[in-house]
């Protein structure tokens, strides 16, 4: 899944009243205040400011105040922090006074979109929306294909093709490690998992691209960039 390149302004001017509904107003598109590109809001990142004057990621986008957005990338997040631009959209968004922009800002939201997913896994595990293992991966694909297919990142290569090979119209993700995999659906070990079709496998995979943005992983023959809702080869 391969990033945009960023728009080689020196700065990001202020949005026009054209694109002002596109800062936190009605519709589905936002901008970023990093890029000036302008997005679904899924593939965003929406911040507000707290009542201690600290910057909030908002992955729902559900907290109250005017908020503003980045690009659901680290480069996005990082370019809005060094060129101080978290401030001059809070600035813009009414807030006074000085913002205080988290350490590792770019690091947290990373964890927080992987915890998400994680979420997704352990309620999808108990309405038995999901499945663990490859055999019971590959018996159940006989009788229904899956919704979605999840490797783990650090699993081997060979492994990853054996489980793609299932189906060749599912989507699959790999995005998690085993570790986190295991965690979400309460067993040791886990490298293979798949959703059934539904609401919750199409709700983990916009996570999991939003996650794909952040996410650098290492992989058992080194690094890759994680491979997020691509079609299985």
């Amino acid at each position: 899944m391969q990033a945009p390149p960023l728009t080689p302004s020196s700065d990001v001017p202020a949005p026009s009243v054209a694109l002002s509904a596109a800062d936190d107003g009605p519709g589905p598109i936002r901008r970023c205040i990093a890029t000036g590109e302008t997005l679904e809001r899924e593939a965003m990142i929406r911040y507000v400011v707290g009542p201690d004057d600290t910057l909030v990621p908002d992955l729902k986008a559900v907290l109250p105040g005017r908020g503003f957005w980045t690009c659901a990338r680290r480069d996005a997040v990082e370019r809005a922090i060094a060129r101080k631009l978290f401030v001059k959209a809070a600035a813009r968004a009414g807030h006074t006074g000085p913002l205080a922009v988290p350490d590792g800002l770019a690091d947290r939201i990373e964890t927080m979109l992987a915890r998400r997913c994680m979420d997704i896994i352990g309620l999808a595990r108990r309405a038995g929306e999901v499945i663990a293992g490859y055999d019971k991966i590959e018996s159940q694909s006989r009788k229904a294909p899956p919704g979605l297919l999840l490797g783990a990142s650090d699993g081997a290569a060979d492994g990853k093709r054996k489980l793609r090979s299932i189906s060749a119209a599912a989507m699959h993700s790999e995005i998690l490690t085993s570790a986190e995999l295991s965690l979400a659906l309460g067993r040791e070990n886990v490298i293979h998992a798949a959703f059934k079709p539904g609401r919750l496998a199409e709700q983990f995979l916009g996570e999991a691209r939003r996650l794909a943005g952040f996410r650098l992983l290492v992989a058992a023959n080194g690094p890759e960039l994680p491979r997020a809702g691509a079609q299985a080869e």
